[in-house]
């Protein structure tokens, strides 16, 4: 039976279980026939696969066939390796080398805790990078060694006009994503990771992929009238911005983050990455302690009509993880698209 992906897309037909060590296997063949290095090939892999446990299925395996398109043509080179360009203090930059953004940001990410264990806190730009994959999973690494993080990113709007403004009919910015994460105590870090559009603009093609019908009051038509299809976005439509204003305001300053203060991008956008030691603002057990307090505090509130409970970010996604143990369960159209790329390289 098809199976509800955190609540965001009506799926329609049969969907395969594949462990995630088969999936690895088949992502790093194609990565590496396509031109990648062993490591980066393994990188992404290992990454697209822990996103599609996570349940981040607009994150996840799915995502080779985008980015195979992208290496035919030549948006992303195969053969990129990401390199710190300048360390100045606690003010660095990776140069992702116009390849998939996953390594570069696990670059970014370990050099950015490192400058933070030495500093206190550290700032990183990330430059000339394609998609970055889940930063669910970067913060989430981070926030268990006890850093803060904080990384936004926006830029090349002319490509990708994919979120209509508030008040907008027609796409005009990126997804711009933020994601920050935190401690959260032995309960496991607290991580916030979203577009500032109603649904990410991966979950549009998931349900494109899929053949599934998108909710509703999440895409707008060319002529800036609500639809669930996802064919209307690829036909001149929009995503709407979260929270209406806030979620525009929100992607607006992500994007004069990445397109003024880091730009110009050259490919998917720039990002800004900020880590922070938290215990040094607070003792280690004395910050656990109290963050375990807060969320034991809101699990406590009686749920609204409709939900089960209240949920803590980056919970359900740990949990999900938990419950596949080690199984992908993914649309058999994707899945078989996969295998067909896989064969063709051989």
């Amino acid at each position: 039976m098809p199976v509800e992906v955190r609540s965001k897309l009506t799926l329609k037909g049969s969907r395969i279980d594949v462990s995630a060590d088969k999936a690895i296997a088949v992502l790093v063949t194609i990565f590496k026939r396509i031109g990648c290095a062993e490591e980066p090939a393994r990188e992404v892999a290992e990454h697209l696969a822990d996103t599609s446990l996570c349940g981040m299925e607009s994150h996840g395996v799915m995502r080779t066939l985008q980015y195979a398109e992208q290496f035919k043509t030549g948006y992303i080179d195969p053969k990129a390796v990401p390199k710190v360009v300048t360390a100045v203090g606690n003010a660095q930059e990776v140069d992702g080398g116009g390849g998939i953004g996953i390594p570069a940001m696990h670059l970014a990410y370990r050099h950015a805790i490192a400058a933070a264990q030495s500093t206190g806190i550290s700032a990183l730009a990330i430059r000339n990078v394609g998609h970055t994959g889940r930063h669910g999973a970067f913060a989430d690494a981070a926030a268990d060694e006890g850093f803060l993080t904080i990384c936004m990113g926006g830029g090349n709007r002319k490509k990708w006009r994919q979120v209509a403004p508030y008040g907008g009919a027609q796409g005009m910015l990126p997804t711009n994503p933020w994601c920050i994460g935190i401690p959260g105590g032995n309960r496991g870090p607290v991580v916030l990771d979203f577009a500032t559009s109603k649904i990410a603009g991966g979950w549009v093609y998931a349900a494109r992929s899929a053949g599934a019908l998108l909710p509703e009051d999440c895409i707008i038509d060319a002529q800036g009238n609500p639809t669930c299809d996802p064919e209307d976005y690829f036909n001149g439509g929009a995503i709407l911005p979260a929270g209406g204003h806030k979620g525009y305001a929100l992607a607006l300053l992500a994007e004069l983050i990445g397109e003024a203060m880091l730009g110009p991008s050259t490919t998917e956008g720039n990002w800004l990455l900020i880590a922070l030691d938290a215990h040094r603002m607070r003792e280690s057990s004395a910050l656990s302690g109290a963050a375990e307090e807060v969320l034991e505090e809101l699990r406590s509130c009686p749920p609204a009509p409709g939900f089960d409970r209240v949920e803590i970010p980056g919970e359900r996604e740990r949990e999900h993880r938990e419950k596949c143990a080690g199984v992908i369960s993914i649309p058999s159209e994707t899945w078989h698209q996969i295998i067909a790329l896989h064969d063709s390289l051989m």
